[in-house]
């Protein structure tokens, strides 16, 4: 349970226009978000197709972390799109946009509180997205260039940031919910701003260029590979080669103590206590352990470093134009694919509250066989039925409602003599 409690759970806003300008392959990567998101809090015991026998664990571990990474990129590409896509607005059209935003973050981090709540064990990320779309407000006046730069400076100096301030100034506390202080927003949570912002910022400086261009689907193409390498690669080298592994074994972890490393010690044994220390980066949720250093060299999921960052963000623009390359090649069979990516704040709300029927009902053995599958299917079928009926998602279009009428109360008092 308390695994599931650190996993991803996420909607951004349906920020897009719905006119024919909408790319439909930035829907079907949001909706990849929402079915990473669904693996994760079912968990591998409602996988019913792929058994925890077989590679469910697999399938859980890529998209574990992957899915809010992602999702906060689409978020940042959303914010693109409402404040002028490739160029910033600004003057009266930059207010405008900023009292949507401002609007949305409200409504989205009320709803956030109202869904934990519920009690679901799920870590909810929409608080925490309203906090986003706040810090990220300053951004929107920047071009592509200067995003790319923001986000690899927060890529670079956060993780170390986060370590020292949590090593030397914040006290650590219990968990009692998703979000329950600032401080956890910022540091200490399932979701730190300080390294989550990284995404929203890539995801600004994606959604500021022309993203039906093939020569800027190949540069974001490259650069995701180029991501994944250097992620997985630097780890690599420094937890093997450079030794960074085996200082971690040295020095202990939340989980077990040091052990010295000789010559002639046994290889069985160290191969199973590098094995520990590997299982204990993968169970990290929000951000490393302040014990060591070295833990900053580590890639795994919900780690916060920067090759896990690096490596999120590589992945998250391989999906992002796979899915648009898909969406335009095989438009009908992505079709209800797009459509759970256009709702994604009313399938994530519906998901969460038909987990709580669930678990209520039967809260020791709520996981059962095929319920992963159950909530993918529910989800295609009422996506695209109520998008071939109604269009945008109730809670999008609730969204959209508030927004605009913010705008105008903002417009009329600044008319008002």
């Amino acid at each position: 349970m308390a695994q599931n409690r650190s996993d991803d759970a996420a909607a951004s806003p349906d920020a897009a226009p719905s006119g024919p300008s909408r790319i439909d392959g930035v829907d079907a990567a949001r909706a990849i978000a929402v079915f990473g998101m669904f693996t994760v809090h079912l968990g591998v015991d409602s996988m019913g197709l792929l058994s925890p026998e077989g590679y469910a664990w697999t399938l859980h571990g890529q998209v574990r972390g992957n899915s809010s990474a992602l999702f906060a990129l689409l978020a940042g590409l959303s914010l693109a799109l409402m404040t002028g896509r490739t160029e910033p607005v600004t003057g009266d059209a930059h207010r405008s946009a900023a009292v949507r935003v401002l609007t949305r973050a409200l409504l989205i981090g009320l709803l956030g509180i109202l869904l934990d709540l519920t009690g679901v064990p799920v870590a909810i990320i929409l608080t925490y997205y309203a906090g986003f779309f706040v810090l990220a407000l300053p951004l929107t006046r920047l071009r592509s260039g200067a995003l790319w730069a923001v986000a690899g400076v927060l890529a670079v100096l956060g993780p170390p940031l986060s370590f020292l301030l949590r090593d030397t100034v914040v006290d650590p506390e219990p968990r009692t919910s998703s979000l329950s202080s600032l401080t956890e927003f910022l540091l200490t949570g399932y979701y730190p701003a300080i390294t989550f912002m990284a995404f929203v910022a890539a995801g600004l400086a994606v959604g500021r260029t022309d993203l039906r261009s093939t020569g800027v689907r190949l540069r974001l193409l490259a650069a995701g590979a180029g991501l994944t390498v250097f992620a997985y690669g630097g780890s690599w080298l420094l937890l093997h080669p450079l030794g960074g592994l085996d200082r971690l074994v040295e020095e202990g972890t939340a989980f077990m103590g040091g052990f010295p490393i000789a010559p002639g010690m046994d290889p069985v044994l160290l191969a199973q206590l590098r094995e520990g220390v590997m299982e204990e980066a993968e169970s990290i949720s929000g951000q490393v352990p302040t014990d060591s250093w070295w833990w900053l060299a580590v890639n795994t999921p919900h780690t916060g470093t920067t090759f896990e960052i690096a490596e999120a963000v590589g992945q998250a623009l391989i999906v992002l134009v796979a899915c648009m390359w898909l969406a335009e090649r095989a438009r009908w069979l992505m079709y209800p694919l797009a459509s759970v990516g256009r709702m994604p704040l009313t399938v994530y709300t519906g998901h969460i509250l038909v987990l709580m029927v669930i678990v209520a009902g039967d809260a020791a053995e709520w996981r059962q066989p095929w319920l992963l599958e159950w909530f993918v299917l529910g989800a295609l079928v009422l996506a695209t039925v109520w998008r071939l009926v109604a269009g945008r998602g109730p809670a999008e279009a609730g969204l959209a409602a508030a927004a605009d009428g913010a705008v105008e109360i903002v417009e009329e008092r600044r008319r008002a003599p």
